[in-house]
């Protein structure tokens, strides 16, 4: 028998206790899974907020639908060295399949799509709602080269194995002195 009266309790005593503490991240206690194919669909079936069963069947997510998170990047030109600094920063909500494995371990491998194509990539980090980067590249070259080619992001896991599982670009006709923040789409790899 537990004594739940308050002087019995570690803490202040108008606090109360659960079984989980609500202030440590929540991944801790949730495991992620891919929406569509790490569930058994032919056997599973939920009820919905009425009450009713349907099958998981019924659910199906396009490639427009199906959210596979979002990549926020800061970009800066320096002009008087003729640099382009890109920082990697956060890659939130990213979604992989379930053949991937719980927490494969994920980087972001960019591409300057010049004539000559400049590549970096960042370093790897453990799959997870919210991943930290915060890794800078920089590049000399010259502000004219940038403004007609794009700046591609290909999300790829390392572990258990290289695959690209989403990626995302952006134009780089508008850099600037001025740092400019850029959150975006991540978009299932092109074939």
């Amino acid at each position: 028998v537990s004594d739940l009266r308050p002087s019995a309790l570690p803490g202040p005593p108008d606090v109360s206790r659960s079984m989980f503490d609500l202030r440590s991240p929540p991944h801790r206690f949730m495991k992620r899974y891919d929406s569509v194919s790490s569930v058994p669909s032919s056997t599973s079936s939920r009820k919905d907020s009425q009450g009713s069963n349907r099958s998981l069947d019924t659910i199906t997510l396009s490639g427009d639908e199906r959210d596979f998170g979002r990549l926020n990047v800061k970009l800066c030109y320096v002009s008087s060295v003729e640099q382009i600094w890109i920082t990697v920063l956060h890659c939130k909500d990213l979604s992989w399949p379930s053949s991937c494995g719980e927490n494969p371990r994920i980087c972001v491998k960019g591409i300057l799509t010049l004539p000559k194509p400049v590549h970096f990539k960042s370093s790897a980090k453990e799959g997870c709602n919210d991943i930290e980067f915060m890794e800078t590249f920089v590049f000399a070259i010259k502000l004219q080269s940038l403004q007609a080619v794009k700046l591609v992001f290909k999300i790829q896991t390392q572990t258990p194995r290289k695959k690209t599982i989403g990626e995302c670009s952006l134009a780089l006709r508008e850099l600037s002195s001025q740092e400019s923040n850029h959150w975006l789409d991540i978009s299932p790899p092109s074939k």
